[in-house]
């Protein structure tokens, strides 16, 4: 239902829901098959409500469109500093991102290695919950004494324990100059050791990728430092061959994992840095990826398989790690579980959280277990 332009509403509109419903914001991170049940509009909630730029704090309704959002915070010299990622291009959609779809999905960019996650930067949140209770969690500050951490049990829940209303933010301050070394041509895994000792140098990196056979390591901060740091990591990586600075490299393709666009089906893997290279050895020929967080995220793109979902995701769980379809047509959507399928103590605990905040089990059923 679209038109609903309050918390309140959207509370009533829960309490009185009869069967499933699926929560639609700005309609460009939708995971899983088609809409099923009534669709649950909430892009009606939109508007920052609260900026402090001393206080490096927002508050935004849950509609509000991210462009929006940093439009506002870049006239206060300020950002959103986990980089949110944005999924048009991969998932050929045409609607506008919006802050709820960042922090419900946990949509993480790049510099997530070196500042954090959309969770960790969110310091509070109002949801109404699958009985149409209206919850507030957290505040305008860094701290939670409550039972549950509901900021963090929300991030990354895509709507399945509630419906996001409001969403308190720390932001902060826009970076001087920004550099990007890139070492040419390095293996999988020559470009995993190049990067965990760009990572683990003193120099700051706050992005860390393999993009097409080339390692780029992004350094931010003011024009002095940057440039210190960037001659510094160039000789500590000199055993990798010599490494081009680059002043305009475009992290947007790594973000929005460009590599993988127009791919049939595209995968999301979640595995330890060390373990990129033997999910990228693992893969059949001609398929694409792209490696991120110095390894440690890994895109896959291809044709739609389901004997290759399925060796992900196994090759993913042996490695402690996760693999999620992120794109796929229908047929391979309603044949396999898009999420990783949880260890079986995992999945008891998570079904107690959705039955506490979902009794009736009508928030985006079946979207996170099969």
């Amino acid at each position: 239902m679209s038109g609903l332009k309050t918390e309140q509403e959207i509370a009533d509109f829960v309490r009185v829901a009869s069967g499933p419903l699926t929560i639609r914001g700005g309609r460009t991170r939708t995971l899983g098959l088609a809409a099923q049940g009534d669709v649950l509009d909430v892009s009606g909630l939109s508007g920052i409500t609260l900026y402090e730029p001393g206080a490096l704090t927002l508050v935004a309704q849950a509609g509000t469109p991210v462009a929006e959002i940093e439009a506002a915070l870049a006239e206060q010299n300020q950002r959103l500093a986990f980089e949110p990622t944005d999924m048009t291009g991969l998932l050929g959609r045409t609607g506008t991102s919006t802050i709820g779809g960042v922090i419900a999905a946990n949509a993480s960019g790049p510099r997530r290695i070196q500042a954090g996650a959309a969770r960790d930067f969110a310091l509070g949140v109002r949801f109404v919950d699958g009985a149409g209770q209206v919850i507030k969690n957290g505040g305008r500050v860094m701290k939670n004494v409550t039972g549950y951490d509901l900021v963090k049990l929300m991030a990354g829940s895509f709507g399945t324990l509630g419906v996001l209303t409001e969403v308190s933010l720390k932001v902060l301050p826009a970076v001087e100059a920004e550099q990007t070394l890139v070492l040419r041509a390095l293996s999988a895994e020559h470009a995993v050791r190049a990067m965990s000792a760009a990572l683990g140098s003193p120099y700051e990196v706050s992005g860390a990728a393999w993009v097409d056979g080339d390692v780029w390591l992004r350094l931010e901060g003011f024009t002095a430092s940057v440039a210190y740091r960037a001659a510094s990591l160039q000789s500590a990586l000199a055993a990798f061959g010599g490494a081009d600075v680059v002043d305009d490299a475009d992290w947007t393709q790594v973000r929005d994992a460009a590599p993988v666009h127009g791919s049939q089906a595209v995968w999301r893997i979640s595995v330890k840095p060390s373990d990129g290279p033997t999910v990228v050895a693992g893969l059949p020929d001609g398929v694409r990826s792209l490696m991120d967080w110095g390894g440690g995220l890994v895109w896959v793109g291809h044709d739609a398989s389901e004997a290759l979902h399925h060796a992900l995701q196994h090759q993913a769980a042996s490695l402690g790690g996760h693999a999620t379809l992120i794109k796929g047509p229908e047929a391979l959507c309603s044949a396999v579980p898009v999420f990783q399928p949880e260890p079986a103590p995992v999945a008891a605990l998570s079904a107690q959280l959705r039955a506490r905040f979902d009794p009736r089990g009508i928030l985006n059923p079946g979207l996170m277990v099969a």
